[in-house]
């Protein structure tokens, strides 16, 4: 009989999620940041532990996976903590921005592994970010078409 028509045991077969790509940039991270490293790694240990009782293949190669990202992103992690008394933008900073149009934004500038642009949290390594990085209250860039001007810059995000 073709081998179309059999079920082929494939018990034997690895599977082959591929690595996830690490970023180049430095891995700064804010506190907020490294605890949510930790927690990702915790998590992983827990899925890990469950995928070898149950002898779920597919959650053991994906939980291996994540945990060797995961653990790498720790190993390289540089907790940064922005100068309060600074009054230019730096890393793990929250920014006040105002566009042409009168349009405010505020943004908290914080490690690759902790954005979320929906709550305000962009990376580092961005092109908003990298733009109003070395700039004071005061200042303006242009991105995306708008002049944006910085209206408070905040330490403590």
């Amino acid at each position: 009989m073709s081998g179309a028509f059999t079920k082929q045991d494939d018990s034997n077969s690895s599977i082959d999620l591929g690595e996830r790509p690490v970023s180049p940039h430095r891995n700064l991270v804010t506190e907020h940041g490294l605890a949510l490293i930790d927690a990702e790694i915790a998590a992983l240990h827990e899925a890990l532990a469950k995928g070898n009782r149950e002898a779920d293949r597919e959650l053991i190669a994906r939980a291996s996976r994540d945990l060797r990202y995961w653990t790498a992103r720790r190993e390289t992690a540089e907790v940064s903590h922005p100068d309060p008394r600074s009054d230019v933008v730096r890393f793990g900073m929250r920014v006040t921005i105002e566009d042409d149009h009168g349009k405010t934004q505020v943004w908290a500038i914080v490690g690759e592994d902790e954005v979320d642009a929906s709550h305000g949290k962009i990376s580092h390594v961005s092109p908003m970010a990298k733009m109003m990085f070395g700039k004071s209250v005061g200042d303006t860039f242009e991105l995306n078409g708008h002049e944006w001007e910085i209206t408070a810059i905040n330490a403590n995000p």
